[in-house]
């Protein structure tokens, strides 16, 4: 009598199904939540919070956060951290509003900002990529530097732009059907944030990296390159952030990006990416930047005091890792 193997395949797709299942539900609950903020605003500010203009505000304010944490999403799903993005937008947005960057135009000031962006990157990479230090150690000494440059190069003064086709952007005669240019480059990143990360072998890669790196090495992935890319992708969106508010603000101060670092990994723990690496959704950080953003301008539209609002944030993002850790245990049953 020859007994025949156990069926892994249907556990496993099973198991796949799951997953899914869950994270659709955990989308719908952010919608949810998104919708009883805005019921709360529209409650409490009717006339304030249902004004367009505020709307508009919201998205555009959002956006800037957004493209960092498709960044942060990226490299949290690969079992990294990244602490320095702020600090890499606050010297992206100085170093591109000099004077002499400025002379350069709206050109100028993109490819610098992006410039930037992308060495940082570089660094970070290298160094937990190839010099095999410990993301956090690697990322804080590069958040201590670049706030450190960023000062040094605006000696503490807010540098201006005069440059007009930058400061049009921010303008409603360049909006496009009522949406601001800067949420229209927030949705094109977060477009090709999900392509990238669903249905391209990078996303898998990532995915794979971030699941076991050993594993993943002796699938063939190269683990190192892919991480020194994954940081360099961090540093691309960082540098677009900074072109957005630059526009957003018209200026570039080394104060710029001053706790992005946690809003983005917050944002993205509670769309549902494992700080622990191995899984993420582009979906879900979206959601969870629109709900720190709203809760945000609720609380200004209402006068409410900053610590509350540092309180309710901080309730969600322990909410959301307690709702991790079950999700996780349910996986394993």
């Amino acid at each position: 009598m020859t007994l025949s193997p156990p069926a892994q395949a249907p556990t496993q797709e099973g198991r796949r199904r799951a997953l899914g299942l869950r994270a659709d539900v955990r989308n719908l609950s952010l919608l949810g939540v998104l919708a009883a903020l805005i019921a709360v605003g529209g409650l409490t500010r009717p006339a304030e919070f249902l004004a367009t203009s505020n709307l508009q505000l919201v998205l555009t304010q959002a956006s800037v956060i957004g493209v960092v944490t498709v960044g942060m999403t990226f490299v949290i799903t690969s079992g990294g951290i990244d602490l320095s993005v702020g600090a890499i937008v606050a010297l992206a947005s100085v170093w591109a509003t000099t004077l002499a960057t400025q002379e350069f135009g709206f050109a100028g000031i993109l490819f610098t900002a992006v410039v930037v962006g992308l060495g940082c990157g570089l660094v970070n990479g290298v160094l937990v990529a190839y010099g095999r230090m410990v993301p956090f150690i690697a990322t804080l000494a590069m958040l201590a530097s670049a706030r450190g440059l960023a000062l040094q190069i605006t000696d503490g003064r807010t540098q201006i732009v005069t440059v007009p086709s930058v400061l049009d952007l921010g303008v409603p005669d360049s909006y496009v059907l009522g949406i601001p240019p800067l949420v229209l480059v927030f949705a094109a990143v977060t477009a090709a944030g999900w392509l990238l990360l669903n249905r391209t072998t990078f996303g898998r890669r990532t995915i794979a990296v971030g699941g076991n790196p050993e594993a993943a090495r002796l699938a063939g992935i190269d683990v190192r390159r892919q991480r020194l890319l994954l940081y360099l992708l961090s540093g691309l969106c960082c540098g677009i952030a900074a072109f957005l508010l630059v526009v957003l603000s018209g200026s570039g101060q080394n104060t710029n990006g001053n706790l992005y670092e946690l809003d983005a990994i917050a944002a993205a723990i509670i769309g549902g990416t494992l700080l622990s690496g191995g899984r993420g959704t582009i979906v879900g950080s979206v959601l969870g930047v629109l709900v720190f953003t709203t809760i945000t301008n609720i609380f200004a539209l209402n006068n409410l005091q900053s610590d509350v609002q540092q309180i309710a944030k901080g309730a969600i993002i322990v909410a959301a890792v307690l709702v991790q850790r079950r999700t996780a245990r349910d996986g394993e049953t």
